[in-house]
């Protein structure tokens, strides 16, 4: 099933205290490793500043900068080509294009599907969905909550073995990514 990415990198940080997706770990950036996990990905979208590690990425800012997932979302979609799109946060080292494509076959017939954390919480950053479904649901959406869009949706879940390097690890603070790091 043909796809694109859409990798939300615009975020404040307000724990981490820097450029989270520029951070490095095991070699390459946090945006980097994101990216790897969906090479096969027809577009790769980046919503947030021009950054220089992303050849060919199509890069878009949301209005105004830094205002959240919904507006970012918002303006990654308007970028997408594909009926489908994974939707991932821009700091997962950990995620493999074995991971989207599980998502990808996941969905079947439904809207989306999302990974499932080590404690069962669905991770609205780390999906993939229909493009229509998405459209659909932020026609008139007036919330600023990703899981007020989404949930509704009822996407699938995929749950994946945790082990020391899970799928759905983020990096929010320092501490994580010295964590990434040495798992890597």
């Amino acid at each position: 099933m043909g796809f694109d990415a859409v990798l939300l990198a615009g975020g404040r940080a307000r724990r981490f205290g820097a450029d989270k997706p520029t951070a490095p770990v095991g070699g390459r950036t946090l945006i980097e490793w994101t990216a790897a996990a969906v090479a096969d990905a027809s577009r790769l979208i980046v919503v947030g500043p021009r950054r220089d590690v992303l050849p060919g990425a199509v890069v878009v800012r949301e209005d105004p900068p830094g205002a959240g997932p919904v507006p970012a979302l918002r303006t990654g979609l308007a970028e997408v080509r594909a009926p489908c799109l994974a939707l991932l946060a821009a700091d997962m080292p950990f995620l493999r294009p074995v991971h989207v494509a599980r998502l990808l076959d996941a969905m079947g017939e439904r809207p989306g599907a999302v990974l499932l954390d080590g404690e069962g919480r669905r991770q609205w950053l780390a999906g993939c969905w229909r493009a229509g479904a998405l459209r659909e649901a932020l026609d008139g959406y007036t919330g600023a909550s990703l899981r007020g869009l989404l949930g509704p949706l009822e996407p699938a879940t995929v749950a994946l073995p945790g082990g020391t390097r899970p799928a759905w690890y983020d990096c929010d603070t320092p501490q994580e990514l010295a964590a990434a790091e040495r798992l890597l």
